[in-house]
């Protein structure tokens, strides 16, 4: 079955998942784009044969030939587009964030629950990256023992002047904080951010910040987070269980020793690191969706990562640990 997917927003990412779709990936077709900037979705739907160009995403979410949704608009447009593709019965993969307020994550998972099943998967990939899965498995498996500690490192080269302080975590950590409730399969119930010393490259920004995690049965984590370290995109993680401890593999799979010297490639971004994770992303999303069923992360997952993310904003603010305000968990989502 061919899946015909409509893209809002081709931007950086829409364009990227489009490359994806139409080049990579089985069992799709792209029928449809639409863009705030109509020249540059015209333009890039001359490198898509037969994909038309809607005005409005709105116009392009009720098209008949249009039977899954994908949204990779401005982050504030995502909950208008997602509700209105539960309206229509749609299958939507939505970037994350799902929406950037509680309540409006909120609105989708009633709309969801209301639906009567799912309908929506947001684009936490890392979930889909290889190093973190063999470290879910070697959670379940017991091969550690009970997880007690988290480490874990978000680094970017660099990052535009308009990024913010909140940014770090709501752009950056929100994927550690995700991948936290993946991995240990329980929530998060508090939230610390401690202030270092500020790098003297960024200005005002707060770069670097440490994120401290606390899940519900104690496990604490850590996340650093440094979008100006200069030397590329730098990813870790590394899970300390009672009896054992598992951390991410180096990205590049080479390390040359030569000369008394170590050296390894760090990757440049993070399309560079994560790219067969989206890959797998996308194709288990087109897999769902022909299935009539979704399986990846839900709208539950963004609410709750949406929340956790704004536990962290208020203890940036204040230097407290806040606490993770939950709503009860529907049955829909498990």
């Amino acid at each position: 079955m061919t899946v015909r997917v409509g893209v809002l927003g081709v931007g950086n990412i829409g364009q990227d998942h489009i490359r994806r779709l139409s080049r990579v990936l089985c069992g799709a077709s792209v029928v449809a784009l639409s863009d705030i900037d109509s020249a540059r979705a015209s333009t890039v739907a001359g490198g898509v044969t037969g994909a038309r160009v809607f005005d409005t995403g709105q116009e392009l979410i009720r098209a008949d030939d249009v039977e899954a949704v994908l949204v990779a608009s401005w982050g504030p447009t995502h909950a208008d587009f997602v509700l209105a593709a539960i309206e229509m019965g749609k299958s939507v993969f939505c970037e994350k964030p799902l929406a950037p307020t509680i309540a409006a994550c909120l609105h989708i998972v009633d709309a969801e629950v209301a639906y009567g099943r799912r309908l929506v998967q947001v684009g936490f990939m890392r979930r889909y990256d290889d190093g973190y899965r063999a470290m879910k498995t070697a959670i379940t498996s017991g091969a550690l023992g009970t997880p007690l500690l988290i480490h874990c490192a978000h680094r970017n080269a660099s990052v535009p002047p308009n990024v913010t302080s909140d940014m770090l975590i709501t752009d950056s950590a929100i994927h550690e904080i995700d991948l936290v409730r993946w991995l240990l399969d329980e929530e998060i119930v508090a939230a610390r951010v401690l202030k270092p010393r500020r790098s003297g490259r960024v200005g005002e920004l707060q770069d670097p910040q440490l994120v401290i995690l606390e899940t519900v049965t104690g496990v604490v984590v850590d996340v650093e987070v440094f979008v100006n370290c200069g030397y590329g995109y730098d990813i870790r993680c590394e899970i300390v269980g009672e009896s054992a401890s598992v951390s991410l593999d180096d990205p590049s799979g080479v390390i040359l020793r030569r000369d008394g010297q170590r050296a390894g490639r760090v990757p440049g971004d993070w399309r560079e690191r994560f790219a067969r994770a989206y890959d797998a992303e996308l194709q288990a999303w087109l897999d769902s969706v022909a299935a009539s069923t979704v399986t990846g992360p839900s709208a539950w997952d963004g609410y709750a990562a949406t929340a956790v993310a704004d536990a962290c904003l208020t203890a940036l603010e204040s230097g407290e640990r806040a606490a993770v305000q939950l709503a009860a968990r529907p049955a829909l989502y498990g």
